[in-house]
């Protein structure tokens, strides 16, 4: 079986870290599907455009092999790992994703979308329209998803933080109030947040402190396990000083913004 993408995705989520899980959970998460030329996909898009949501069949290109089982980012009371086929995993025998994102316009051949949860350059595999007399069940028993602790935690930054992303909003691409709203809005933190899903957040759970990476920064934060609340307290540069002198090895390309991110910030 052959099978070859329609397009591309195109959005600012760069690493698999950058993208929330369950796009539709987090608004604002936009991107753009843009379909091959010369393929007549101008004719299949008509009247695609009186839909509010689609299906997007995509490829998980940055995944190699898979694994039976997996753990959730928020497991069940008393389960670790379920089957991955009981799951959203991205490590599957063939590795297609399935997302239903909300469509915003139509234009030529591409799509502007939002609530994305693909990568940016995601190959794209087909479109299909979300029809809700179809494919809405919201009776239908959901498994161990059922056992979750689904409660949102609330995230607010303080005025430092919150100065500190505006600057770098507007000298870059990135958001870190989005990006810390996605990773730590589940809260959990004392119930395995230190596996192998969340590689870029260290705890103090005596202080009830940590550490949340972001690419190269990083973000300080503070929480309330009753109060189910996240404080984002700071930004800070993931770079040492002497990997910041002028002439330094820039990997990411970045390390200007950070220059600039001290001296002001």
């Amino acid at each position: 079986m052959e099978i070859t993408p329609i397009g591309t995705f195109f959005g600012d989520a760069i690493y698999k870290y950058d993208a929330p899980r369950q796009g539709r959970l987090f608004a604002g998460h936009p991107g753009r599907i843009v379909l091959n030329a010369g393929c007549n996909f101008e004719m299949a898009l008509r009247d695609l455009d009186g839909f509010e949501r689609i299906w997007v069949l995509f490829q998980f290109h940055e995944n190699e092999g898979w694994r039976p089982t997996t753990r959730p980012p928020v497991p069940p009371k008393g389960k670790d790992r379920v089957g991955t086929f009981a799951s959203r995993s991205p490590y599957r025998p063939n590795p297609i994703g399935l997302s239903c994102v909300r469509l915003l316009k139509v234009e030529g051949l591409t799509l502007y979308v939002d609530e994305a949860d693909l990568l940016n350059e995601t190959p794209v595999l087909d479109i299909k329209p979300y029809i809700p007399m179809a494919d809405a069940f919201p009776d239908a028993k959901a498994g161990w998803v059922e056992e979750q602790d689904s409660e949102r935690w609330t995230v607010v930054a303080s005025e430092k933080f919150a100065a500190q992303n505006k600057w770098i909003g507007e000298n870059s691409s990135f958001d870190l109030m989005s990006f810390a709203d996605v990773q730590l809005g589940r809260g959990g933190f004392s119930e395995g947040a230190l596996d192998g899903t969340r590689r870029r957040l260290t705890l103090d759970e005596n202080a009830k402190t940590g550490v949340l990476a972001y690419r190269t920064f990083r973000i300080d934060f503070s929480y309330d396990e009753k109060e189910k609340s996240v404080r984002l307290m700071q930004i800070r540069t993931g770079y040492r000083m002497d990997e910041l002198v002028e002439g330094a090895e820039d990997k990411y390309g970045d390390k200007q913004l950070h220059r600039k991110f001290l001296a002001c910030c």
